[in-house]
């Protein structure tokens, strides 16, 4: 769970506070409420696995811990950390924190599969005897959490991955699409999709990539064991990273270096087919990103506020 410093939030973004009609609510509280009525629906207690780094892997724990995890079972609760890269500059050397050492960034929401592997997460989950498993952001309030139209589907297809979708609301949206690429499904990043594919047009007139990737995956736990011994591929981001050299901090003023991520949708590519369901935007996108504008805490609420009337 990154820090939300596109909202001007520092800290785990699930400590994001935002204004619903009735009042304010945390982002992991949002989560929890919705986890809770799941119980309640299915009389049953749900297992909740949350993916941290190690820069905000403490503070979410004190978090949770301070709030007494908003009256959820705090032994259904397992926190477990995400890997790390090393960036590099544009010569391809290692930058240094003012303590001499390595700066490293987590390496994005597709290291979850070994992540998982590495801290006994798929071992817990085999021992709870756990068949399949839901894996979500925190930033989308609309999450359903429990899909069973998805999880019937997928099974009815006989797949190990099913995904929730939704339209793009124009060429310019920034989301992920889905596609085939050499055979396989695959999703391509908004960052990586050229300006003419992003407005290419069937013969009805829809968008030829226009089936959005929102983060709402569901995995048979074999899928996550093959992908957990699968290498997947890094995708870079050019960014701004303060550093230290010879003992006196670099002034940054462009992105000077690269930062390496894999996404949790590389392991689609594993297998020959998976599922997609097409949702409704208004009720199941409802991500807060942005401090103002699009995907921001006002739009976020105005959809949440039309549901949970």
């Amino acid at each position: 769970m990154d820090n939300g410093t596109r909202l001007g939030h520092f800290g785990p973004k699930g400590t994001f506070k935002i204004q619903l009609k009735n009042k304010k609510k945390y982002l992991f509280e949002i989560i929890i409420d919705t986890l809770k009525k799941q119980n309640g629906k299915y009389n049953i207690i749900i297992p909740w696995y949350v993916m941290t780094s190690k820069e905000n892997n403490n503070d979410t724990i004190k978090f949770l811990e301070e709030n007494n995890y908003f009256g959820y079972p705090k032994e259904k609760v397992k926190i477990f950390i995400q890997g790390e890269l090393p960036i590099l500059n544009k010569e391809g050397k290692m930058l240094l924190d003012k303590n001499g050492l390595i700066i490293k960034a987590s390496d994005g929401n597709g290291s979850i599969y070994t992540s998982m592997k590495n801290e006994g997460i798929l071992k817990d989950m085999r021992e709870k005897n756990i068949e399949w498993v839901y894996i979500s952001s925190i930033d989308n309030i609309l999450l359903k959490l429990v899909e069973p139209i998805l999880l019937g589907l997928t099974i009815q297809q006989n797949n190990l991955i099913g995904s929730k979708t939704i339209i793009k609301n124009s060429p310019e949206e920034k989301v992920g699409v889905f596609c085939r690429k050499d055979g396989v499904p695959t999703v391509i990043e908004y960052t990586e999709l050229s300006e003419e594919m992003s407005k290419q047009r069937d013969l009805n007139n829809e968008l030829v990539f226009g089936e959005a990737h929102i983060m709402c995956n569901l995995f048979n736990i074999k899928a996550i064991e093959k992908i957990a011994n699968e290498k997947l591929p890094y995708h870079i981001a050019v960014k701004k990273i303060p550093y230290y050299k010879n003992g006196k901090e670099v002034k940054i003023e462009e992105p000077n270096a690269y930062k390496y991520e894999s996404f949790i949708f590389d392991g689609f590519s594993k297998f020959e087919n998976i599922t997609l369901l097409r949702g409704k935007r208004e009720e199941d996108f409802a991500p807060i990103k942005n401090r103002e504008g699009a995907d921001s805490p006002k739009t976020a609420a105005e959809l949440y506020n039309r549901i949970n009337r």
